[in-house]
């Protein structure tokens, strides 16, 4: 490292030692003093990272105390992502350049920082542990990341979720990620944040799924509309939609009217925790049709119905509003297959749960008015004495 040290660097007199010695300090803690002055110098010059006393600051140069007569300097730009050291700060340095006559030792701060920074990470490393760090600019295929001084790639495929195709971190930006490739020799490390956001992603899932029951309601954007549902992603999990519960009436239909990215309410009606996968509905957040029809129409209730279509599988009527019974042929009345237009009495049979058609029965209801008819009958015949009884039984018996 090259330095363009100003030459009255030299000339500048700086405080004897010795001299500013307390008068009242012992003999010994003056020696304790120079040996340790002396074992920074040692280690300086072993070229081992030390750690020195700043003395003066000045826009080019941190002079820092070394154990010797001058002082040692490093380059102030070594502290350009830190804060800027004061004097009687103490900073980490190496052994640069050996000063000589006319000349200080040159320090490197940075190298420093990259020297504890790559012990670090080897550390990090071998345990697989996550790392802090720093984007400092954006290259060709991917980022520059600052790892307390040291220099690591990351590539664009480990940066993303699903890998990326871009730039999307702006320089400054503080991420996370694991150290993937490490060569402590030529001091090449490949970091990977994408292996951080899935671990991340995997831990929120399994949070989210964790928490949910089925029956609860949630809010969910459409992500895709396929003619067999609807995929749903909800907090980042992707649940599906069947056709079949969609709606409970024409789901067909009722499938074009979604649109993708449209937000949705749904029903949770089962998990799959290991798939991380999810099972909505929509139309069980509206009453089954089914029940409502139970509730209007008891079964065996009589009521009157307009035919609407006949088709040899039977006769579609009306019974009132978007209400629509169905007539088999078998059930047809003493007239026959009725016609459209025509109104007829019928009885409730049962409910379609497919088609949520009423069952309705025309012959049935003829043989209720004809029960009715013959108890009506009955009920208003005379009744027969005990004599009459034997009267008719005997004279049965002389027939025979």
């Amino acid at each position: 490292m090259e330095t363009n040290e100003p030459q009255q660097l030299e000339d500048q007199e700086t405080p004897d030692r010795e001299a500013s010695a307390s008068p009242g300090e012992e003999d010994v803690s003056m020696a304790d003093l120079l040996k340790a002055e002396a074992e920074v110098s040692g280690k300086v010059y072993s070229r081992d990272v030390v750690t020195v006393k700043v003395v003066q600051v000045n826009q080019e140069y941190v002079f820092v105390n070394i154990g010797e007569k001058k002082e040692a300097v490093i380059p102030f730009s070594d502290f350009q992502d830190e804060k800027a050291p004061e004097p009687g700060d103490e900073v980490q340095a190496v052994l640069e350049k050996k000063g000589g006559e006319g000349r200080h030792t040159v320090l490197s701060h940075r190298r420093a920082r990259e020297r504890a920074a790559l012990e670090t990470a080897r550390k990090l490393f071998e345990a697989k542990e996550r790392v802090k760090g720093k984007v400092t600019e954006a290259v060709k295929g991917g980022y520059i990341v600052d790892i307390s001084g040291l220099r690591a790639f990351m590539p664009l495929s480990l940066s993303e979720l699903g890998g990326a195709h871009k730039h999307y971190l702006p320089p400054g930006a503080k991420v996370r990620f694991y150290i993937t490739d490490f060569n402590e020799k030529e001091r090449k490390v490949v970091v990977s944040r994408r292996q951080v956001l899935e671990e991340d992603e995997k831990a929120r899932r399994t949070e989210v799924l964790s928490a949910m029951r089925p029956g609860d309601l949630v809010r969910g954007v459409v992500a895709k509309i396929t003619e067999e549902g609807i995929l749903v992603r909800f907090q980042g999990i992707e649940g599906r939609v069947q056709l079949s519960d969609v709606a409970w009436k024409n789901p067909e239909a009722e499938l074009k009217a979604y649109k993708r990215g449209q937000r949705v309410k749904c029903k949770v009606l089962a998990m799959d925790k290991d798939g991380e996968h999810m099972v909505f509905g929509f139309k069980q957040l509206m009453p089954n049709p089914v029940d409502m029809l139970k509730r209007r129409f008891a079964r065996h209730a009589r009521l009157k119905a307009k035919v609407v279509s006949v088709t040899k599988d039977g006769a579609v009527v009306n019974v009132g509003g978007q209400t629509e019974g169905f007539i088999m042929p078998d059930d047809y009345g003493a007239e026959g297959e009725p016609k459209e237009g025509q109104e007829v009495n019928a009885v409730v049979t049962a409910i379609n749960s497919t088609t949520f058609r009423l069952v309705l029965s025309v012959k049935r209801c003829e043989e209720q008015e004809d029960r009715k008819r013959v108890q009506q009958y009955l009920k208003g015949a005379p009744s027969l004495t005990l004599g009459q009884i034997l009267l008719e039984n005997s004279e049965d018996e002389g027939e025979l």
